[in-house]
C-alpha cells in the first residue's frame, strides 16, 4: 500500500556526468564558472512540424551538431514511434542526447539538464553557437529558461506500487495531491504521472511547487515551426510509422522490457501495444493514435506560445526566414 500521507524526508543523488565535458580549466574553475560566450538557436513546434527537416538544413549550413531535447528520444530501442532521426540522419549530421539510456531506466529532468548543458558547452566553445530542437516543454524551460526541477531521485519501490495502481487511479491522485501538475500532464501518460506523484510523496510538497529558475548564461534565440497542414503531417506520419515497423518495435520492446513497461504508455507505443493485445485492429489503432497524436500538439502548440516568445517560421523557404531571422534578430549571428 501507498504511504497514508507524503514522506517529509528527501533523498539526495547526484545526476550521472555529462557525455562530453569541456577540458579542465588550468585555474580549476567548473566547465559552468566559464561558459563561452555565445549564442543558442532552439528550434521547436510541435510534432511532425518539420523541426528534424530544418535542424538537419540550419546545422549543415553552420557545421553545427543537433542537440536533441526530448523526453522520448533519449531512450534506446524507442526509435519509429519517437520519430527519432533516422541512421542516414545521424550520418549528415552529429545528433547529441539520442539513445541515452535503456526505456526501463528512466531519465528525469533533473540527471538529463546536466547533460544537455555539457552538449550546449561544447558547441559554444567550438563554433560559438549550439542549435537545441526540441518539443518536450519542460526539458526546453530547464535548459533554455534555467527551470530547476526538484532534486528527488526515481523512487522503485513507489513506481512499483503505483504501477500497481493502474493509471486512471494514479492520474486521480496525482489530481488530488497537485492539481497544476494533472491538469498539465495527459491522463495517460504514466510516465509523467508517476513522477510528479514520487515528487510529492518524497518530499511532502506538490512537484508544481517546487524548483526554481536559474537563468543560463547565453542569449537564446527561439525559432518555432506551426504549419498550416499540421493535422495532415499527422496523420502522413501516424501511416508512415506502422508500415516502417511501430508494432514490431512495440513487440521487440515488449520481448526485452516487459508489457508493463511505462514508457509504452506513449502514444503510438500504447496504440501498437493494444493491437498486439487483440483489442482492437490496424485501422483502429492508427486512428487512435492519430487522434492522440493531434490532441499532444495542441497543447505543445499552447505550451509555446504561453511559455516561450519565438519567432514563428513562415512561408515556403523555412531555411531562408531561419536564416535571415539569425542575420537580423540583435540574438542572431550579428
Amino acid at each position: 500500500m501507498l504511504p497514508r500521507s507524503p514522506s517529509s524526508s528527501r533523498e539526495s543523488a547526484g545526476p550521472p556526468g555529462p557525455i562530453r565535458r569541456p577540458d579542465p580549466d588550468p585555474g580549476g574553475a567548473s566547465p559552468l564558472e566559464r561558459e563561452p560566450a555565445g549564442r543558442v538557436i532552439a528550434l521547436m513546434g510541435p510534432t511532425a512540424s518539420g523541426k528534424t527537416a530544418l535542424a538537419l538544413e540550419l546545422a549543415e549550413a553552420l557545421d553545427l551538431a543537433v542537440i536533441s531535447v526530448d523526453a522520448r528520444q533519449c531512450y534506446i530501442g524507442m526509435d519509429i514511434g519517437t520519430a527519432k532521426p533516422t541512421a542516414e540522419q545521424r550520418q549528415r549530421v552529429r545528433h547529441e542526447l539520442l539513445d541515452l539510456r535503456p526505456p526501463d531506466q528512466p531519465l528525469t529532468l533533473q540527471e538529463f539538464l546536466p547533460l544537455a548543458r555539457a552538449a550546449v558547452s561544447a558547441e559554444l566553445q567550438r563554433r560559438g553557437l549550439a542549435l537545441v530542437v526540441g518539443g518536450s516543454g519542460l526539458y526546453l524551460q530547464g535548459l533554455l529558461r534555467g527551470l530547476t526541477p526538484p532534486a528527488v531521485p526515481p523512487q522503485p519501490s513507489l513506481r512499483d506500487q503505483f504501477q500497481g495502481l493502474g493509471q486512471p487511479l494514479c492520474h486521480s491522485l496525482l489530481r488530488a495531491c497537485d492539481p497544476a501538475a494533472a491538469a498539465r500532464i495527459a491522463p495517460a501518460d504514466s510516465h509523467r504521472t508517476q513522477r510528479a506523484l514520487e515528487i510529492c510523496y518524497a518530499t511532502g510538497q506538490p512537484a508544481s511547487a517546487q524548483g526554481g529558475r536559474v537563468p543560463p548564461p547565453w542569449p537564446v534565440l527561439e525559432l518555432a515551426l506551426d504549419p498550416a497542414d499540421l493535422p495532415d503531417r499527422i496523420h502522413r506520419r501516424t501511416l508512415a510509422m506502422y508500415a516502417e515497423g511501430l508494432v514490431e518495435e512495440t513487440e521487440a520492446l515488449i520481448a526485452r522490457h516487459g508489457e508493463a513497461l511505462p514508457l509504452l504508455d506513449t502514444m503510438g507505443y500504447d496504440e501498437a501495444r493494444g493491437l498486439l493485445r487483440g483489442q482492437w485492429p490496424e485501422a483502429r489503432a492508427i486512428a487512435l493514435t492519430e487522434r492522440r497524436t493531434r490532441q499532444y500538439a495542441k497543447r505543445q502548440r499552447t505550451w509555446f506560445r504561453r511559455q516561450h516568445q519565438p519567432v514563428w517560421l513562415r512561408g515556403e523557404d523555412l531555411m531562408q526566414n531561419a536564416l535571415l531571422t539569425l542575420q537580423t534578430t540583435r540574438q542572431g549571428l550579428g
